[in-house]
């Protein structure tokens, strides 16, 4: 059974099971923020106040702070480049969110929209790449959905009634795929013990 965790690259059974279970602790944990701060976002949701803005830049500075957890999880050595990609991604997001709350939900919904779009883009790419860990169908589908929800955010933005819900609701959503990923990949790995 424990062959089943090879990743058919150089690293040993155990670095990948180390790998397994470093994203697993980390998708729960993304998985426990995104409900949260949707929790928090969605009652703020019809008008950009201090604490929804605080809450749209801590959204990307958090996913900074997970790909850096995942950066340094054994076995990343592969997708080190995507992570620094989704890095400055989020970074660059986090700032244009800030300059965007100024003029209004339509600009937040279009840098949103945006970092959706290209955030998802490299999720779907770095969950291909570990597809042999297991766990990883729902992450390739959630980078899926997150391009077409970035899309369908950027069309909001020039609708009449533009909110920061359809975030919140998309957070919950990006967190229960974290959520099946998580409880997959510890599944994985107490089978293969």
């Amino acid at each position: 059974m424990s062959s089943s965790l090879d990743t058919g690259t150089a690293g040993t059974v155990a670095e990948t099971a180390d790998s397994t279970k470093g994203l697993r602790n980390l998708y729960y944990a993304r998985f426990g923020f995104a409900v949260i701060w949707a929790a928090l976002l969605i009652p703020t949701a019809s008008a950009l106040t201090p604490v929804s803005t605080a809450l749209l830049v801590i959204y990307p500075l958090f996913d900074v702070a997970a790909a850096v957890v995942d950066f340094r999880t054994p076995g990343t050595a592969r997708q080190r480049v995507l992570l620094y990609i989704n890095m400055a991604l989020s970074l660059l997001t986090a700032l244009g969110l800030a300059v965007a709350a100024t003029s209004g939900i339509p600009g937040v919904l279009r840098v949103w929209g945006l970092w959706a779009i290209t955030a998802g883009v490299v999720q779907l790419i770095v969950a291909i790449s570990r597809y042999r860990l297991g766990g990883q169908w729902a992450m390739i589908l959630s980078g899926g959905i997150s391009t077409l929800a970035g899309a369908s955010f950027i069309l909001q933005a020039g609708g009449v009634n533009a909110s920061l819900t359809s975030i919140g609701g998309y957070a919950v959503l990006g967190g229960v795929f974290f959520l099946i990923s998580a409880i997959r990949l510890h599944r994985r790995t107490a089978e293969a013990q």
